[in-house]
């Protein structure tokens, strides 16, 4: 069953270029910073108190982030703030990407990217940092920090050639190149194309899917998930025991096991 967009009340954001609006159990953020949605000190600071806040609240069970219009998901950083050379800006700005995406690929819910125009550069490492991407086909992602003397800093190197491999990753990151929607679900960058003004619609719908799934049950298994990235292949098959045998401490399991054995809907609790 979808739900209407309502405002978030239970949040003042600290910065007014993430609008947060509510839908069911799912946070929809919108990069409100036109005319290309670029993120800055402001924002990029907002972002890691938003995302506390929402971890904190137990309502909230997936978040779909977006760009406000038709053409862009976000162009990334300003290149003016680069424009003199400053190297203590530049260090400070990069420490903020990393910071602000790094807790966004930390939050404790599903994210999912919803792509609607360009995602270039900070753009496209912000929706790296979620755990999955919907694309308008009509959409351009690229890291094109090479072409103008920059390197991607907020995880694009890593993210982007564990999605995609390193092939694909060198073109986009050493030739410059960009992609659209439809070949960015081929090689597996997004998970799911879709006609232009639906990206939204359709991250919501996939992010509604994550209301019937146990929260603690979703955290364990993105933990274990993303866990592996770093770790030779099977160590953390004690690990993903352990975090099963942990949620039988839980009011959730029970009421899982229990909701479909009675052939009813669970209700979460988060306990």
């Amino acid at each position: 069953m979808e739900h209407a967009l309502q405002p978030y009340t239970a949040l003042v954001p600290r910065t007014d270029k993430l609008v947060v609006q509510k839908a069911g159990h799912t946070a929809l953020v919108t990069i409100d910073n036109p005319p290309a949605n670029t993120w800055d000190s402001d924002s990029l600071h907002g972002l890691p108190d938003l995302l506390s806040h929402l971890n904190n609240d137990p309502d909230i069970y997936a978040l779909v982030l977006t760009g406000r219009g038709e053409r862009f998901f976000s162009a990334g950083a300003d290149l003016r703030l680069f424009a003199d050379g400053d190297r203590a800006r530049a260090r400070e700005l990069a420490r903020l990407f990393g910071a602000a995406f790094e807790a966004l690929r930390d939050f404790s819910g599903v994210t999912i990217a919803a792509i609607n125009g360009y995602a270039m550069g900070g753009g496209l490492e912000c929706a790296l940092a979620c755990d999955l991407r919907i694309a308008e086909r009509q959409a351009q992602l690229g890291l094109p920090e090479a072409g103008v003397g920059l390197l991607p800093c907020a995880g694009g190197t890593q993210a982007l050639s564990w999605l995609v491999g390193e092939g694909w990753a060198k073109r986009m990151i050493l030739c410059g190149e960009r992609i659209d929607g439809v070949r960015a679900e081929r090689i597996g960058l997004v998970e799911e194309c879709v006609e232009q003004g639906q990206s939204v619609a359709a991250a919501l719908r996939l992010a509604a899917q994550v209301s019937r799934q146990s929260p603690v049950a979703v955290q364990y298994c993105k933990e274990l998930i993303q866990g592996g990235r770093g770790q030779p292949i099977n160590t953390l098959l004690a690990r993903e025991r352990e975090r099963f045998v942990d949620l039988f401490e839980l009011e959730d399991t029970l009421e899982g096991v229990n909701a479909f054995l009675e052939k009813r809907p669970p209700q979460w609790t988060r306990r």
